[in-house]
């Protein structure tokens, strides 16, 4: 598929095109959820404890090192072209396509633990393949979340319902993307700050900031908050109707799955919350708001199969500059900081937080030149790292 450039002729005097060299690639994401499912299929063929670990190996280990190996992808597409770009609906029906897909892998690992005889450590290593389910699955609902045709808020909702995680999109939606890269928002981590402290306010934070934040729109409208309009009590509803069918479906054993499952899916998004923005800090102007959010308020990453895999959700510069982007015209921004590495690659250095920091910590100065009043520092730690990183900001060259 070609995009005609407007107003961009060549010497024959006809029109010059833009072709997306990653289009086919994002029906890579539709087959990469699956990859959770290889465990249990071989564990089915012959029983072994090993085979559930692949999906491990493969997510945080493979891609990983093969993001490192094919590098990065800094182009961007034309900005003349991005109005035919997000009119092309083979993009939007990719994304639908993939909501049968993590239903069906989510419902395949289910009937796995209730059909087989487990040990308990194979039983938590399966229920936590699922989780990975419902990883793909707040991507993908924080990608239809964003738009505003009923059928894609529908499904983002449906998607988000399998890991009990529905009031994901009123908090991201009105709240993150209102108070990102602030002291006051619970989905920015703090420098200093583990991705375990972090994730001791950031699950309860969200929850309630989003509660009160539907409850004060349906309030605007004289409903009460706990009338079915309520956005989150809707996709709540479809947990417990697919919960309970699990339940008996599979029996008892649904109870711990189910439960591994709602964490360790809930941590993915705190994962990837940790990693988006780091110690970044927007400005507090005269009136007491807050500099509207720009590209250097996020990290970025461009690598290549990582983005494949979400949908672009690492250029999150330009998401949250630009939220009403559709994914394939999200854009690469020189100024904005840059991770190391893939998501995968970065959960894995979160997950050790000496070597997060290490890595990390020195980064955020950079960002900051030097300056540690613009760095959104973790208040206990806050003394200690001014004396770690002890600078003066750098001058502005007039």
């Amino acid at each position: 598929m070609r995009y005609a450039i407007p107003g961009n002729n060549t010497d024959s005097g006809n029109p010059s095109f833009y072709a997306d060299h990653k289009r086919h690639w994002w029906l890579f994401s539709l087959f990469v959820p699956l990859l959770t499912v290889i465990g249990p299929v071989m564990y089915m063929i012959e029983a072994n404890t090993w085979f559930l670990v692949i999906p491990f190996v493969i997510f945080y280990g493979a891609v990983p090192l093969i993001d490192m190996i094919i590098g990065e992808d800094e182009s961007n597409p034309p900005e003349v072209v991005v109005p035919q770009l997000e009119a092309d609906d083979y993009y939007r029906y990719t994304t639908y396509a993939l909501v049968p897909v993590l239903i069906g892998a989510f419902i395949f690992t289910a009937w796995f633990v209730g059909s087989y005889t487990l040990t308990w450590l194979e039983i938590i290593l399966t229920s936590l393949s699922c989780a990975l389910i419902c990883g793909f699955g707040l991507n993908l609902g924080h990608e239809m979340g964003h738009k505003k045709n009923s059928l894609d808020r529908w499904l983002a909702k449906i998607i988000l319902s399998l890991g009990a995680y529905g009031h994901f999109n009123i908090e991201h939606n009105r709240g993150h993307h209102k108070e990102v890269a602030t002291e006051d928002d619970s989905a920015s981590s703090k420098m200093g700050e583990t991705i375990y402290i972090f994730m001791l306010r950031e699950m309860p934070g969200g929850f309630f900031r989003a509660w009160n934040l539907e409850k004060n729109r349906l309030e605007k409208k004289g409903l009460s908050c706990w009338s079915l309009k309520n956005e989150i009590i809707q996709p709540g509803l479809m947990t417990l109707v697919f919960y309970s069918a699990l339940f008996i479906a599979f029996g008892a054993v649904m109870i711990p799955f189910l439960f591994i499952v709602m964490f360790y899916g809930a941590f993915q998004l705190t994962s990837a919350n940790y990693v988006e923005h780091y110690g970044l800090l927007r400005k507090k102007l005269d009136n007491e708001h807050y500099e509207r959010c720009q590209p250097h308020h996020s990290w970025n990453s461009n690598h290549k199969v990582s983005n494949w895999i979400l949908f672009h959700l690492q250029r999150h510069s330009d998401h949250h500059a630009n939220s009403a982007r559709r994914f394939q015209s999200l854009r690469h921004f020189e100024n904005a900081p840059q991770l190391p590495n893939g998501y995968f690659g970065m959960f894995v250095m979160a997950y050790i937080p000496v070597l997060w920091r290490r890595i990390m910590d020195p980064r955020v100065v950079e960002w900051a030149k030097g300056d540690l009043t613009r760095v959104n520092m973790y208040g206990p730690k806050k003394a200690a790292l001014m004396q770690q990183y002890h600078c003066e900001p750098e001058l502005e060259v007039a």
